[in-house]
């Protein structure tokens, strides 16, 4: 197969507009990337939250991700998920390579501050399918309650 490279590499520019206008053109039937990353390159999970009467459910998406490289910690109220997705080795014979990899690997990092609602005794959590699914109880004093009026 011939040899692979960027679209880019090597052609001379000619255009009216910037080198800036041009790349935003150039890369626009490319995928986008699945995952923001932080500022010390970490890939950030798309995490879902939803508020119930008696709880919160985070639902966080790690592809790939073994249970054993998965971290979940709450300390001085912040929910911090640490996980890892690692390369696997992989087994071809002599004339196979490589051509192109999309699959991602590195860490994962998310973290979110809990309010005082969250009785952070009782979380509990569970990994099936690629979602990591944290539940989150309220707190007994911070649940709806009912008030009995009384009818005189």
């Amino acid at each position: 197969m011939a040899e692979l490279k960027k679209t880019s590499e090597n052609l001379p520019r000619r255009g009216f507009f910037s080198d800036d206008f041009d790349n935003l053109f150039e890369g626009f039937f490319r995928p986008m990337t699945r995952f923001p990353r932080d500022e010390n390159g970490s890939m950030m999970p798309a995490v879902d939250v939803i508020d119930e009467k008696n709880q919160y459910i985070v639902k966080a998406e790690l592809p790939g991700v073994k249970r054993k490289d998965i971290d979940v910690s709450i300390n001085n109220g912040v929910l911090t998920i640490n996980a890892e997705r690692r390369m696997e080795e992989e087994s071809k014979d002599e004339k196979g390579q490589v051509i192109r990899r999309e699959s991602r690997y590195g860490s994962y990092v998310r973290s979110m501050t809990l309010d005082n609602t969250v009785d952070v005794k009782s979380v509990k959590a569970d990994y099936k399918d690629g979602i990591l699914k944290l539940v989150l109880p309220k707190s007994e004093e911070a649940k709806p309650q009912k008030i009995d009026v009384a009818v005189k």
